[in-house]
Formats: structure tokens, sequence, C-alpha cells
């Protein structure tokens, strides 16, 4: 008689909730490295120790605390201010997702944004701006066009997911794969606009290809923190489930996990994460595998209640330490998200090599 096939649905548990938990925590110990097994909660608060001495030092660089004006308490402090809120959120919001991916699609090399939120972030922007003209889409509310990009872009990957994984049963490297077809299509219909535009009309749009942390609506950083800080809570509480997740569909089952019901509440919720930093400061591709591969290597273990805080952390440490060297210790004023890039894509490129040889 040939067995019954493996499905997804959860079977009752052969043993008690502890001797399980004790099984995810030895299979994580084994699978982390050597001498980084200790106290992977104080480098957890390293990280945060770093990102709190880099924000005090880009709040009060160059500030004379004995003698402030009311420049400084009407320009300079909120400006500064609002920038650090905005690098804290969106760089939170991005490592927590990427993590999150990591964990039900398995592989350390991919990021959220193949699943073509950048190109529709684009792709919008280049609507908005043929549509409207340069006058009218500055002129924008910019609640209502943050609402309505992260809704849209939400959505579309909720009813990607949801389709393919659901409905047709396909696979997670099926939905993987449609997202990188759709985002290379919407990638070709921005072009397509963008050659078609006057070129001062190109010159505005070009400056929302790359994101800025500078400038952004107080609101909307509200609105996206609050988004950040109910995904990161709920992580960190469904974070011993998403350690069982993250062992692989067969191990998860049997340990009477719903894998996909799992997978599809983790997806939608790196869905929502990103839509809502791209559509707060423009696309971020790799700078979530940058922070979350300084997490992983940091940490020393696998277990998500160490990883995302540690990589939440990287992720404001890169950020505003690179915004304080760029703009304060250097004198530059380039962006920073060109060099962040830079060096995930630099990290995409050696994780990929890494693999090949192995």
């Amino acid at each position: 008689m040939s067995a019954e096939p493996l499905t997804d649905k959860p079977i009752a548990p052969v043993e008690p909730v502890e001797p399980w938990r004790r099984q995810v925590e030895a299979a994580a110990t084994r699978r982390s490295c050597g001498g980084w097994r200790r106290a992977p909660g104080l480098r957890v608060a390293g990280w945060w120790a770093l990102a709190a001495a880099a924000a005090t030092a880009y709040v009060l660089w160059g500030l004379d605390l004995r003698a402030i004006d009311q420049t400084t308490l009407e320009f300079i402090l909120p400006r500064r201010l609002t920038t650090l809120a905005t690098m804290t959120v969106v760089g939170v919001g991005v490592a927590l997702a990427t993590v999150l991916f990591h964990t039900v699609t398995a592989n350390r090399i991919l990021t959220p944004s193949i699943m073509g939120f950048d190109a529709l972030y684009l792709l919008v922007q280049t609507g908005t701006v043929v549509l409207l003209g340069v006058t009218g889409s500055l002129t924008l509310d910019p609640v209502s066009s943050f609402a309505w990009q992260a809704t849209a872009m939400t959505l579309l990957a909720v009813a990607l997911y949801r389709w393919l994984l659901v409905g047709l049963g396909r696979s997670l490297h099926m939905v993987v794969l449609v997202g990188v077809v759709i985002g290379g299509f919407l990638r070709a219909l921005s072009t397509l606009m963008q050659r078609a535009m006057d070129p001062t009309e190109f010159i505005v749009l070009q400056d929302r290809f790359f994101a800025d942390f500078h400038g952004a609506d107080l609101r909307l950083v509200g609105v996206t923190a609050v988004i950040v800080a109910l995904a990161a809570a709920w992580t960190i509480w469904r974070a011993g489930r998403l350690d069982v997740l993250a062992l692989g569909r067969d191990i998860a089952v049997s340990l009477g996990l719903d894998h996909r019901r799992g997978q599809l509440a983790v997806l939608a919720l790196v869905a929502l994460l990103v839509a809502a930093a791209t559509a707060l400061v423009g696309p971020t591709s790799f700078f979530g595998l940058l922070v979350a591969h300084l997490a992983y290597q940091t940490v020393g273990t696998h277990r998500h209640a160490h990883v995302v805080p540690a990589a939440c952390g990287a992720a404001v440490v890169t950020l505003v330490g690179g915004q304080l060297v760029l703009e304060k210790a250097l004198g530059l004023e380039g962006s920073l998200s060109l060099v962040v890039e830079l060096l995930g894509g630099v990290t995409f490129l050696v994780l990929l090599l890494r693999r090949a040889r192995a």
C-alpha cells in the first residue's frame, strides 16, 4: 500500500510543547557558528547601543547646547528629528521585512523587492507625472498619494500570493518567479512612458528613483511607524512559530504547524511593510539584504527573538551612522541611498558567488 502524500494540513503533535521547542532550539544552535553561540542578547544590545549613539550624535552634531537660539529650535532640530525618525522607521521596517522574507523562502540572497515593489512604485510615479504633469504631481496631497500607493502595492502582492499559493497550489519558488516577471514587465512599461516624456519632466521624475530620507511628511512617518511597530510586536510574539517555519515545510507540518497559513501571513506582512516603506521614501532594493546579513553574522543564532532586533538595530546604525559620516564628517551633499544600495549590491554579489562555489 502506498503512503499518503504529505499535505499542509496540520497534524497533532506527537510530543508536548516543551520537547518540540527544545528540538527547535537545538536545531538553531547546531546551525549557529561556534564561538558566537554565547550571549546573543548582548550582541543585540550592542547594536541598539550603537544606534542610540549614532542618533544622539546626528541630532546634536555642531550644536552649542549652552546657547541654543530660535533658529535651532524652530528649524534645525525639527528637521534633524524628522530625518532621524524617517530613517529609523524605514530601516526597521525594511530589515524586518527582509528577515521575514528569508524565513519563508529559505533563501538568504533574495530581497522582498524582487517581487516587483520597486517597479510598481516607479510605474506609479511615472504615470502620475505623465497624466498630471510636473505641477500636478507636486501639488498632490501627500497623505492621499501615500495611502493609495501603499494600498495598491500591498493588494497586488497579497493577491499574487493567494492566487498562486492557495488557488493554484504552486510552490513559493513559482511565486518568486512570477514576481520577477511582473517586475520586469512593470519596469519595461515605465521605461516606455519615460521615453515619451519631456526632458524637464524626466529630470523631475529622476529624483524619485532613489530613496530620499529628507523632507518626509511627519504625518506619513507616524502612520508608517504605527505599521512597523505593530509588525514588530507580532513578529516577537510569534518568534517561536517563525523558528519552526524556518525549519522547512516537512518539519513544520510534522510539528503541528499549518505551514501554508503561516507562509501566507508572513508574506502579507512583508508586502505591507515594504509597500509602506517604499511609498514613504522610495525604493530600497538591497538595503535589507545588507543589514539582515550583518545581524546573521554577528548574533550567531537563527532564533527570531534575537535576529529580528539585531537586524533592526543594524539598519538604524547603517542609515543614521552613514548619514552622519556622509553629511557631517565628510561634508558631502550626496544621497545616502546610493552608497547604501552600492554596499547592498556588493553584498548580494558576494553571497551569490559564495553560493556558486558551494
